[in-house]
């Protein structure tokens, strides 16, 4: 029995032509650009401990932001919905000065003004509290639709049934809205890696502050900026590919 879903052989045939000619091309274009040109990787090679040093300062600083964002967010999102008059306008104001202001603004004021402010010497630390103070806002946002997203009758059924609030929210209200914020969720978590590269500006040795000083040594701009991109790369591609894996585990009927 034919199958509407399944593409026609045709159309198929004519997608895996143009995969296979775009893949080649950009293979081709790959050759050209790094073996074809005077380049000089064995000098790059020299630094790759130094690449990896400033990898891994970024998988730290990244993991330790994502998890406080995480809990800032969750906190500014039920303070948002919060039927306190008070909470609720701290929240809001947070995260509209948040989100109203570039993220290298705040690094700026944050660790030149408001860390020196109160004594915060250590800039790994700064660093990590102001990546996660920036993502937080937009991570509140995203928790906050996502409750809004799920049915009033669900939650008037919860009562109903003699639910407390800490129950609705977790047996009714979050695991369906855990689907829905997935996606942007997942996408929030990759700009807190990339964002993280800001952190180099007030002299946090990451990998793109790395990169940098590789590239002011070595006076190799591509070899030294590749590896850089690759290792972003690295980084972001499994949360893409663990969010798809989590919406179809966490697919609920409504």
């Amino acid at each position: 029995m034919h199958d509407p879903k399944k593409p026609p052989a045709s159309r198929f045939l004519a997608l895996a032509a143009q995969l296979g000619l775009g893949s080649f091309l950009l293979a081709l274009f790959l050759f050209l650009l790094l073996f074809q040109q005077d380049y000089r990787w064995s000098v790059i090679w020299d630094y790759r401990w130094f690449f990896l040093q400033g990898w891994e300062m970024t998988v730290i600083i990244s993991s330790i932001s994502l998890v406080s964002s995480v809990l800032i967010g969750m906190l500014c999102a039920l303070c948002y919905r919060a039927p306190n008059v008070l909470l609720h306008c701290l929240a809001k104001a947070y995260v509209e000065i948040i989100r109203g202001t570039p993220l290298l603004v705040q690094i700026l004021f944050f660790y030149y003004v408001v860390a020196n402010a109160v004594g915060i010497d250590n800039r790994y630390m700064a660093g990590v509290a102001i990546l996660s103070i920036f993502s937080g806002a937009y991570i509140a946002e995203i928790i906050r639709s996502g409750i809004e997203g799920i049915a009033k009758t669900q939650l008037q059924s919860a009562l109903a049934i003699g639910l407390t609030t800490f129950q609705t929210y977790r047996f009714i209200i979050f695991p369906q809205a855990f689907r829905q914020i997935l996606p942007p969720l997942a996408g929030q978590f990759a700009s807190i890696i990339k964002d993280s590269s800001l952190l180099s500006i007030i002299g946090i040795n990451e990998l793109t502050n790395n990169a940098q000083q590789i590239n002011s040594a070595t006076y190799s701009t591509l070899e030294s900026y590749l590896p850089l991109a690759l290792g972003y790369l690295v980084l972001t591609l499994p949360i893409s590919i663990a969010s798809k894996r989590l919406e179809k585990r966490f697919l609920y009927e409504t």
